[in-house]
């Protein structure tokens, strides 16, 4: 085979490649967002009221009346789990969105100026990345109080650092380039250059790292409701309705598994999710 065949084969082998991945992109991207739509109208969508008690239907198997049975108060899971989808999905992105603003903005300004405040921050930073996430995110939780806005914060306190490492990084590499040189000589301000030169020309690894966090910042927001320092009862929430179901799984193991479930499937759509646009955007299948 001629080295102009397997040029046009490699290039054949490349466009099948990335209409895959754009695919798989739509794909999940469609189920993600039906999660968020779901999300929205989840008060619309509850077949029963999520807080009604009805001591009488207590612990009911699933059934057609209700399709994952009732809890310890005779409320509906279903509409629970529903109900439960907008703390639970609408929490994580403001999450993500915090750590990754919060994040990106310390790594380009340390990255850009250098000097002290640089080192401040990235030891800083190194204290944060020192500990287990979650175990410093629980020990925050806990002198915060309960609360899921206290959750977030407690992780978003955790979380920023690996965004303005990689923010920090990018700027480093970016701020020698000779447009930046340009755009300096041209007499724009720095912060001129860091919104319109450099930002636009990083944000893509950001991106991927905030797309690839939202279902693992799904999981932490959870663990913490289930251990008591997120969501409290009575309110409908992924975690917390695992956690006051926990001891009867065994004997009522729906009223565990119902949440359970929604989180897998939503921590397994948004990871997706976010491989599939870290693949989208990798430079080795751009070239088609």
């Amino acid at each position: 085979m001629s080295e102009k065949q397997n040029k046009n084969v490699t290039v054949r082998v490349q466009k099948i490649k990335k209409n895959h991945i754009k695919q798989k992109l739509v794909f999940f991207l469609i189920l993600a967002i039906g999660l968020v739509i779901l999300a929205i109208f989840s008060e619309h969508l509850c077949p029963y009221d999520p807080y009604a008690q009805d001591l009488a239907s207590a612990l009911q198997p699933p059934s057609l009346q209700h399709p994952m049975g009732t809890d310890t108060y005779g409320r509906d899971m279903l509409s629970r789990v529903i109900s439960g989808a907008r703390a639970s999905i609408f929490s994580t992105f403001i999450l993500v969105a915090v750590i990754f603003v919060l994040g990106t903005a310390v790594g380009v300004c340390c990255g850009y100026f250098g000097g002290a405040a640089d080192a401040v921050m990235m030891r800083i930073s190194d204290v944060c990345l020192a500990f287990p996430g979650l175990v410093f995110a629980m020990a925050i939780a806990a002198i915060l109080g309960g609360g899921i806005q206290n959750a977030v914060i407690a992780l978003a306190v955790v979380s920023w650092p690996k965004y303005s490492r990689i923010a920090r990084g990018q700027t480093l590499a970016l701020k020698e380039e000779p447009y930046i040189h340009a755009a300096i000589l041209a007499g724009d301000s720095s912060g001129q250059i860091m919104l319109r030169h450099i930002l636009p020309n990083m944000l893509g690894p950001v991106l991927v790292t905030a797309m690839l966090d939202i279902g693992t910042m799904m999981m932490e927001l959870a663990g913490l409701s289930f251990l008591g320092l997120g969501a409290q009862i009575p309110m409908a929430e992924w975690g917390s309705m695992m956690s006051s179901g926990r001891s009867m799984i065994q004997t009522y193991p729906w009223v565990v598994l119902s949440p359970g479930i929604a989180i897998f499937i939503s921590v397994a759509i948004f990871n997706l999710l976010g491989d599939t646009v870290r693949d989208y955007l990798d430079p080795k299948n751009s070239r088609s």
